[in-house]
């Protein structure tokens, strides 16, 4: 009799046993949610990754600088410019001060006037762009400002940086919840396919125990079987995803819509994990179904 129900099992221990059907809606079911939830899950991986460079860029390339806005009648403007460049080369903890010129006074204005508002005849006040360092005192020079440089606003970006960077980390954040999203779908849809797995072989499972084959021994069948769908499954899905991220085009050739979503350098490596982590939730949700299912098939 042990050599019967384990030559039902497979031989040599199986590989997923020959009372698992080994086609049907089930093994579609697997895979079909493994390679979707992998893919969907190599996005979400690249969204998180993507979120937080662009939040450590915009933290960086704001902090890094100030600008001092210069607004005053025409006749005055010059001198409480050259005054304001005196003061900010004087800062300690700051480069060298750039007054910006009206080309580049008039791309900043663009969005707004389009391209062909001429922004000489616009009583625009002067922009000086500063370079900072890490002990810049900001609170100081705005103060010196007011006090020598009647019209002088210093802008730290603060008001910019806070909610850019809030809303970066709110994405990253958003990213790492939908990774777990994910892996508890996985979780749910294998978990359903092995049930259905086991309530349609309920006969023959009956007939294994009459014959001396243990609970154990038969969800082991199971869980081979299911775990090797849901690794191929999302190995499959994971490079779909990966082919998918590969093709899209740059920020650059996007017009800066996509903010570089995708990999980096050794950031390619990390969705290979997604095939391992999908084989180890599918193990776990089979071998949880598998026991709780065959306690209940008496």
């Amino acid at each position: 009799m042990g050599s019967l129900w384990q030559g039902l099992l497979g031989e040599k221990g199986g590989t997923g046993g020959r009372i698992v059907p080994p086609t049907g809606f089930t093994a579609q079911l697997t895979l079909f949610s493994a390679g979707a939830m992998a893919f969907l899950a190599v996005f979400a991986l690249a969204l998180a990754l993507a979120t937080g460079r662009l939040a450590d860029r915009w933290s960086a390339e704001l902090a890094g600088s100030v600008t001092v806005r210069v607004s005053a009648p025409v006749a005055e403007q010059e001198q409480r410019v050259q005054a304001a460049m005196t003061v900010l080369q004087s800062t300690p903890g700051t480069g060298q001060p750039r007054l910006l010129p009206q080309d580049e006074l008039a791309l900043l204005l663009e969005p707004w006037f389009g391209p062909d508002m001429p922004v000489d005849a616009l009583p625009v006040p002067a922009l000086i762009d500063l370079p900072v360092e890490g002990g810049f005192d900001a609170e100081g020079l705005r103060l010196r400002l007011e006090a020598e440089v009647p019209g002088a606003v210093l802008d730290d970006h603060t008001e910019w940086r806070r909610p850019l960077v809030s809303a970066a980390n709110r994405l990253r954040v958003l990213g790492v919840v939908s990774l777990i999203l994910i892996g508890a779908a996985s979780a749910a849809m294998i978990t359903l396919a092995a049930k259905a797995a086991l309530a349609a072989n309920g006969q023959v499972i009956r007939v294994m125990r009459l014959i001396g084959a243990r609970d154990l021994t038969i969800a082991t069948a199971f869980v081979q079987r299911f775990t090797r769908r849901a690794a191929v499954g999302s190995a499959i899905g994971t490079a779909a995803g990966m082919i998918a991220l590969a093709i899209l085009p740059d920020a650059s050739a996007a017009g800066g819509f996509l903010t570089g979503l995708g990999f980096r350098g050794w950031d390619w490596l990390m969705p290979l994990a997604i095939p391992v982590i999908a084989a180890a939730v599918g193990f776990l949700a089979t071998r949880w179904a598998a026991l709780k299912m065959l306690g209940a098939v008496r």
